[in-house]
């Protein structure tokens, strides 16, 4: 009768397979040397006996784990969803695990101690190392390995991973521009992350360079959400001189101005330009297809598991701050005035 599977050690898997425990050791990690007559046996032993390495056990010898964290608000947003994909492409390569911690919609209020209590959990032991997205906490452990996507703007000493989102804005201001809006509303992001202020900025840079004032009227505060992009392009809409264009600092919140205008019996574009920014999936989908600002999100991901494996390993990166660039995505959301 084979050993119940909790008893199971690999001491056990190398007597019943005939070899070294060290040679056990090295089938289990995927080494090179071993004999591929050897390694198969072995391998036919651990199924036999149900073996499954005690990760505590790994961690406690070699003082590491191989798994690293990704800590985020939520797993229902396409933003984090990109995310989680890019992170699980990149992880393959540097053979970790990966263990995420979501907060389920936790109240915006206890974000900042959800996230430090879990980082702080995830830093005892068991990860490596992890990233947060979307931080709301503006300190994690200083003995910790952590990258964070899309930083509050005074987390500058944390290792982070973010877009050109001021770039990016431009880059939509100047296509609009080029279409002959001029009255241009602005629907922004979460106010304390280092991407909604960016996109702030590129906004009113725009405006400046081109020779217009900034319009207070025409900018409402959002926070990345389907129903604030909604409310906010209601009340754009309903002025009595109402914009021409929306730039909605988030594909989600423009899905938000599509909804605003139909309630109002506005079309998109023929009474309203509307440009996005992060090009996710659905953006394609909606109608009219969204032009937006593409910021590669799932490249994002890959990048801060690579910054946070470089940190595990020891090494210091070159920069502690990644960008990765945007480009403009033309589709059918926007006409000439």
């Amino acid at each position: 009768m084979a050993p119940k599977r909790s008893t199971v050690t690999i001491h056990d898997v190398a007597r019943a397979a005939g070899v070294s425990s060290s040679t056990a050791s090295r089938v289990l990690n995927n080494k090179d040397d071993v004999a591929p007559e050897t390694y198969d046996k072995v391998r036919q032993v651990m199924d036999a006996l149900n073996y499954t390495p005690s990760l505590a056990a790994k961690s406690l010898r070699s003082r590491a784990t191989k798994v690293l964290g990704l800590v985020l608000p939520d797993l229902t947003e396409p933003f984090m969803i990109e995310i989680v994909k890019g992170v699980g492409q990149a992880i393959k390569a540097y053979a970790y695990d990966l263990l995420v911690y979501t907060g389920g919609g936790h109240p915006f209020n206890r974000r900042a101690s959800w996230e430090q209590e879990h980082v702080a959990l995830l830093s005892s032991g068991l990860t490596d190392g992890t990233i947060v997205v979307t931080p709301s906490a503006r300190e994690f452990p200083a003995n910790a390995h952590i990258v964070v996507v899309d930083p509050q703007d005074g987390n500058s000493d944390v290792p982070s991973v973010i877009a050109t989102n001021r770039a990016g804005a431009i880059s939509a201001m100047e296509y609009l521009f080029g279409l002959g809006h001029r009255r241009i509303g602005f629907i922004g992001g979460n106010p304390a992350t280092q991407s909604a202020i960016r996109r702030l900025h590129g906004y009113c840079e725009s405006l400046a360079a081109a020779g217009l004032g900034v319009d207070r009227a025409l900018i409402r505060e959002g926070d990345y959400t389907r129903e604030r992009g909604r409310d906010a392009a209601l009340q754009l809409l309903q002025l009595p001189e109402r914009p021409t264009a929306i730039f909605a600092a988030n594909d989600t919140s423009a899905g938000g101005v599509i909804e605003a205008a139909g309630m109002l019996g506005l079309r998109i574009p023929q009474d309203l330009s509307l440009i996005g920014f992060d090009n996710i999936p659905e953006a394609a989908q909606f109608h009219p297809g969204l032009t937006t600002i593409d910021q590669s999100i799932q490249e994002i991901g890959q990048q801060a598991i690579k910054l946070l494996v470089d940190l595990v390993q020891g090494n210091t990166p070159e920069h502690k701050q990644v960008k990765v660039p945007t480009q403009l995505i033309v589709r059918e959301s926007c006409q000439p005035l």
